[in-house]
């Protein structure tokens, strides 16, 4: 049976959905996502808080070649650098990592 793409999720449930995956799914993270994160100087451990404590703010935005929908979950790595990671769901219980890059100001405190 092939797994269906995902849809367009509400903010808290994509968080919900990505703690599932880290819980028992798959995350997976891609080449640039990989290599933005040693840019940043920080490891996987380092995002896997992120993406288990942080939160989405910002609505997803859609993918034009995939059509995938990309959700930006964002908060502090354990030094106290606020980072943003960019992912998409390939499957219900399978998350794709694709970048990772810090930034200044944090969460709804943006314009």
């Amino acid at each position: 049976m092939k797994n269906k793409q995902v849809g367009f999720l509400p903010s808290r449930e994509a968080e919900n959905r990505m703690r599932r995956c880290l819980e028992g799914g798959a995350v997976i993270p891609g080449k640039h996502f990989r290599d933005e994160l040693a840019s940043e100087g920080l490891d996987l451990q380092d995002a896997w808080i992120v993406l288990r404590y942080g939160h989405i703010y910002d609505a997803p935005e859609q993918d034009i070649k995939t059509g995938e929908w990309k959700y930006r979950i964002e908060g502090p790595e354990p030094d106290g650098k606020w980072i943003v990671i960019v992912f998409s769901f390939k499957t219900a219980d399978k998350a794709f990592l694709i970048t990772v890059f810090s930034v200044e100001q944090r969460g709804r405190d943006k314009k």
